[in-house]
């Protein structure tokens, strides 16, 4: 079907299966709140590994290595995942597609309960890489189907912060769990969040023009862009193209810096400042929440430059350079006496990171057609996922000889810099691409 044919078979179901649309909606923001609960309950069952790695590591005797392993098998079948994930999105749907990955991922991170071993986590972990791979092509694809392209980066920076709340509420909720009933019930505690959300949306969730609850108004401005041909694009021809590799090897770059903060962030202030595990949660909670405001921050501002009259791929541009410069002072975490410094070090370092994901992942919706976009982000994810299995085996084995985080922090400070010299040089300007479906 051509970009025109579906542009009016959009607007006939628009006008004759639901006539008595209300007079006005905001169904679109409801659904990036859906994106946001799915991706705060995706971070809550991440994150809780990483808090309890003092714990665990002590009680079952894990050396730094063994924990970069255990990190980098979640990490490997992330990247494998992605690359289903991506496609499995784009075949069978958002609806379909979400609910399963993540029913995947929920049972895995409650399976972490049952084992006690180095191996058996690592087993847990690959599993749970397998499932939470689908988080983000889903929620990227489901982005593109309700927004127009001047609000998909406020929409992508509201979701994303979604793993600020997780990762907020972890630390909030895991210790105090872990010290009254033990580390075992702290892995089963999202487990209820996951099946409400579930149910949620496979009963209500539908694509804009299949939603009675969408005014005409709304459903003119999520439609306002240029119509976009829906045909399946194969992998195989989305992987030639530059903006494919931009796009990859920014997350190949910039990716192993978040897991980074993910899963060695409470080792780091435990074995800096020597926090137990009732200490962990403030230094956590203000580091994820200066996150989220990064997140939304980031989404906010390209539409800010734009309005100045700035083109819009000049303006995400922009803001990536600025949240790039502002991650730099992160050098200096590993080398600071103090606790608090260090916490306002990380708290900028992860607002930027957020600001700067944001962005990034919507160069996707910028540059490629909706069909493409979900195996374009799994691609740039699977990207991303290789780059944090090499960086988190690297930094077990730097941590067990050296002991010092000095490196690595070096590496986040310039990471995002590079990044962006390779996303401007491989995509200059974020140029639209024009893909021909596959033939029949």
């Amino acid at each position: 079907m051509t970009a025109s044919g579906n542009s009016i078979e959009q607007q006939t179901v628009a006008d004759d299966s639901f006539s008595s649309r209300p007079p006005t909606s905001h169904a679109r923001w409801t659904v990036c709140a859906l994106l946001f609960f799915a991706t705060s309950i995706n971070y809550m069952d991440r994150q809780v590994l990483g808090i309890l790695a003092p714990v665990l590591q002590h009680s079952i005797g894990w050396t730094e290595a063994q924990y970069g392993y255990i990190v980098s098998a979640f990490q490997f079948a992330y990247a494998v995942g992605l690359i289903l994930a991506g496609q499995m999105v784009d075949r069978f749907g958002t609806r379909i597609g979400y609910a399963i990955v993540m029913g995947i991922w929920s049972v895995s991170a409650m399976a972490h309960s049952l084992v006690s071993t180095a191996l058996g986590f690592g087993i847990a972990r690959f599993f749970l890489g397998l499932g939470e791979s689908g988080n983000f092509p889903a929620a990227i694809k489901t982005t593109a189907e309700w927004f127009p392209q001047s609000e998909r980066s406020l929409a992508t920076g509201i979701f994303n912060s979604g793993t600020n709340l997780g990762a907020i509420l972890a630390p909030a909720i895991v210790p105090w769990v872990t010290i009254r009933y033990g580390w075992r019930a702290s892995f089963l505690i999202t487990g209820v969040f996951s099946a409400a959300w579930i149910v949620w949306w496979l009963t209500h969730y539908r694509k804009p023009a299949d939603q009675p609850k969408v005014s005409q108004a709304e459903l003119d401005h999520i439609y306002s862009d240029p119509p976009q041909s829906t045909a399946k694009i194969p992998w195989r021809k989305i992987i030639i193209y530059r903006q494919t590799w931009a796009f990859s090897l920014a997350k190949f770059l910039t990716d192993p810096i978040w897991w980074f903060y993910l899963y060695w962030l409470p080792k780091f202030l435990d074995a800096r400042f020597h926090l137990g595990l009732s200490h962990l949660g403030l230094p956590l909670i203000i580091v994820y929440n200066a996150s989220a405001v990064g997140s939304i921050g980031g989404g906010w501002l390209p539409a800010l430059i734009h309005r100045t009259g700035t083109p819009m791929a000049k303006a995400r541009l922009l803001t990536m350079f600025i949240f790039a410069c502002v991650v730099t002072p992160i050098f200096f975490a590993g080398r600071t006496n103090s606790e608090w410094v260090a916490v306002a070090l990380l708290s900028l370092a992860a607002a930027a990171h957020q600001g700067w994901s944001a962005n990034l992942f919507t160069t996707t919706s910028d540059m490629f057609p909706k069909s493409a976009v979900g195996a374009v982000v799994g691609i740039g994810g699977m990207a991303g996922s290789v780059g944090g299995v090499l960086f988190s085996l690297s930094t077990g084995w730097i941590l067990q000889i050296t002991h010092s985080y000095a490196s690595l922090f070096g590496i986040a400070a310039s990471a995002y810099l590079i990044a962006l010299l390779v996303l401007r040089t491989l995509a200059p300007g974020l140029k639209k691409i024009e893909m021909e479906p596959a033939p029949a």
